[in-house]
């Protein structure tokens, strides 16, 4: 089986990542992916794992826990989603001393094409058979990174939820570390109404005697994550606003400072199961991440700044980033959302942020017709253009800007995802 053939292969399993609307409870069954590790003599259980969850910032912490442990010495496995570029960005070890770029340590294209040949009939048996119904391409792929992890005697592995948490394929496994990044309100259709509803899904994650970070929460969710941690007699750290001062990151916005934080104290309480971590290496995995498409610029003259904010809590952490970092004439929002966000929240965030605004739409099934998307762009003294793609939009963005200007591309990673393929140069 070549590297095409499987990723073929698992693209043509059920994909909830390109769905905007199915059944959150019947879709998601973590007994399903249960079942399967066993058939596989759960892989999991020889493995470490620090498991995030939340709604802003949990791929910047998982980013964070990774380079630290890496700088300390640890091989690491890291699992992330979804990916910009290549699918590969989503299972990686971070070795120490291996050379520092972006997406480091991805599986190698045939390690995954052998892992897929090597679980294929298991996974098409298991499909037709299950009374759990087939497994989806998240969980399929959570279970190869799982699989490719243990082969490789991985140290520690860090996890990155997919949607919610209770009922994430990723919940499958023990965590030493739980961690819950900023709650807010996002895929309301699906893991509910309320942020109380939504917290209960990401606390999800707590196990029973774990040890639990977590990021300052608004009142609500706080309360959520205090009772779980109670009832599964899990320890509780809270990160408040004024901890770790001074911390130095290469990534922008004071919103990274916070994840770094959190990230900080996940290590540090590695330290109750006999693992002690550095200042050293801390200081330097918090100096060295990279965690590329997050306020990430990839131009200058104009800048071109890259975010996937896609959420309004996100979008306005974004917004202070810009104010407080970059200095320039005209801002041009480059703007492409999915159609099951909370659109009117991440708007309003941007709206006035933008002297021109470009609206486009990733090729994703799930992303929103920008011609849609005009209605929440409110100052009628600005034309919005529209473009049916990421490239058109960067073409008619460069038009618009000036030296001295800033190109924003943001709303969506499957946005930045292909503006990150793209030449951000004017020709003149």
């Amino acid at each position: 089986m070549s590297y095409q053939e499987a990723v073929l292969y698992l693209e043509g399993l059920v994909n909830y990542e390109k769905i905007s609307k199915y059944p959150y409870k019947l879709a998601l069954n973590l007994e399903r992916v249960r079942a399967f590790l066993a058939l596989i003599k759960n892989p999991e259980s020889a493995l470490k794992f620090i498991h995030v969850a939340g709604s802003k910032g949990k791929g910047s912490i998982c980013a964070f826990i990774a380079y630290i442990l890496r700088e300390a010495g640890f091989k690491t496995g890291l699992y992330t989603s979804p990916h910009l570029k290549d699918f590969r960005e989503r299972i990686r070890i971070l070795k120490p001393r291996a050379p520092r770029r972006d997406f480091e340590g991805m599986i190698p294209k045939g390690k995954l094409a052998g892992l897929v040949k090597g679980l294929k009939s298991r996974i098409d048996k298991f499909n037709r058979t299950s009374a759990y119904g087939p497994l989806s391409f998240f969980e399929v792929t959570t279970i190869l990174a799982i699989q490719y992890f243990k082969e490789e005697k991985a140290d520690f592995v860090v996890l990155e939820t997919g949607l919610g948490g209770r009922l994430d394929a990723t919940n499958a496994v023990y965590a030493l570390i739980s961690v819950i990044s900023p709650i807010s309100y996002e895929h309301m259709d699906k893991l509910g109404r309320t942020l109380k509803k939504i917290a209960s899904e990401k606390a999800g994650i707590i196990k029973n005697n774990a040890v639990v970070i977590c990021a300052p929460q608004e009142k609500e969710a706080m309360q959520v994550v205090e009772e779980k941690c109670k009832k599964e007699s899990s320890k509780l750290i809270k990160i408040n606003q004024n901890t770790y001062p001074g911390l130095k990151i290469k990534l922008i916005g004071k919103h990274q400072l916070m994840n770094a934080a959190v990230a900080l104290t996940a290590v540090k309480a590695l330290s109750g199961y006999g693992i002690k971590v550095g200042i050293d290496s801390i200081q330097r995995g918090l100096y060295n991440t990279l965690w590329p498409g997050r306020c990430e610029v990839v131009a200058h003259n104009p800048y071109v700044v890259l975010d996937g904010a896609q959420n309004s809590a996100s979008a306005a952490a974004l917004k202070r980033a810009v104010k407080e970092n970059f200095k320039y004439k005209n801002l041009i929002l480059v703007f492409g959302v999915s159609s099951d966000k909370d659109i009117k929240g991440i708007s309003l965030e941007l709206d006035s942020l933008a002297d021109e605004v470009v609206l486009t739409k990733a090729q994703s099934p799930r992303a929103a017709n920008p011609e849609n998307l005009k209605k929440y762009f409110l100052n009628k003294n600005r034309k919005t253009y529209i473009a049916e793609s990421v490239k058109s939009a960067k073409n008619i963005a460069l038009k618009l800007a000036g030296k001295e200007d800033l190109i924003l591309v943001t709303g969506s990673l499957f946005v930045v995802g292909e503006a990150r393929k793209e030449k951000w140069k004017i020709l003149t």
